[in-house]
């Protein structure tokens, strides 16, 4: 499980960053990954990713500025020629409907797989029974929302001793027993997934925030959470602009993750203004004085969140 930087810049593309996309790779098991935000040429920074359209499950949109949604009509119509036939449901707030609508009907174009355009109001947005998707609302210039999403606790490691003493060769039981399925084996004995199974695997936490100031639900939202990937447009030095634009500093993200308790911190949507090398380096060290694990998410940048420990860049 790790989250895949596409594009990372603020207000508009620059030569050396994209705007607004990342995408959280879910577990291998499941197999595929959603998107948060879609900024023009999203599928563009695809094409030179691991990723596959086809794979995409949900687009989570943060909110309705241009450069995290003008590259939406685009990735939803290629992926029809990419292959792609699984349902795929885009979630945005009040409006994102209408867009759709407009952009489809005026373009006339159709998609071949099944597309639900779902506008949400803060709460749960999504469930099943690996996940939980909540929605907040943050401070910024138009309705915008921070996603957390929540990994339910997995069954735990199999005892594979335990399994090779009772003369189980590996095979399709395991698998079915790793879900903590029961199990009934050739001599009719009831193997229960328990009694295999260590105990259970608690699920990772990731907060992702559209832009926003700070504000109290950027702290619910990453409360405690794996990772917190929040928004850093200045440093602090220009918090005056930031404030104006609905925006955040280094050191104010710094502040949020420490406050909410968050392990680790991925800052992005950086303004142009600031150039790859000193100048970042300069922004990174604002917020790690504030919180030390604090990484930089550049383009075609993976953050790791790993199994009951901290995630590693």
């Amino acid at each position: 499980m790790d989250i895949y930087f596409l594009g990372t810049g603020a207000g508009m593309p620059s030569t050396t960053r994209n705007v607004s996309s990342l995408a959280l790779r879910l577990t291998e098991e499941r197999g595929t990954f959603w998107l948060f935000d879609c900024g023009e040429g999203t599928q563009h920074q695809l094409l030179h990713s691991p990723l596959k359209m086809s794979k995409c499950e949900f687009i989570f949109i943060t909110h309705l500025h241009g450069d995290h949604l003008f590259g939406l009509p685009g990735f939803l119509s290629s992926r029809s020629y990419q292959g792609g036939q699984t349902p795929l449901t885009v979630f945005g707030p009040k409006g994102i409907g209408d867009y759709m609508k407009v952009c489809f009907g005026v373009s006339r174009t159709e998609v071949s797989y099944p597309l639900l355009i779902k506008e949400i109001e803060p709460g749960v947005v999504w469930e099943d029974d690996q996940f939980i998707v909540t929605a907040m609302q943050l401070s910024h210039r138009i309705p915008t929302l921070g996603y957390r999403i929540v990994e339910k606790d997995r069954p735990g490691k199999l005892k594979f001793e335990l399994l090779r003493d009772k003369g189980i060769p590996p095979g399709p039981v395991y698998g079915q027993l790793k879900q903590g399925k029961d199990v009934q084996l050739p001599n009719g004995e009831l193997l229960f997934a328990t009694s295999v199974l260590g105990e259970p695997l608690p699920g990772r936490t990731v907060a992702i925030l559209g832009d926003t100031k700070p504000c109290d639900n950027a702290v619910r939202l990453a409360r405690n959470a794996d990772l917190l990937v929040h928004e850093a447009t200045y440093m602090h030095d220009k918090a005056d602009n930031a404030n104006e634009y609905g925006h955040s500093t280094a050191q104010q993200a710094a502040e949020i993750a420490r406050e909410a308790g968050a392990k680790k911190l991925a800052l992005n949507h950086f303004s142009s203004r600031y150039k790859e090398g000193e100048q970042m380096d300069e922004l990174l060290t604002e917020a790690q004085s504030v919180f030390p694990n604090t990484v930089l998410a550049l383009e075609h940048h993976v953050v790791t969140i790993a199994e009951g420990a901290e995630g590693t860049a």
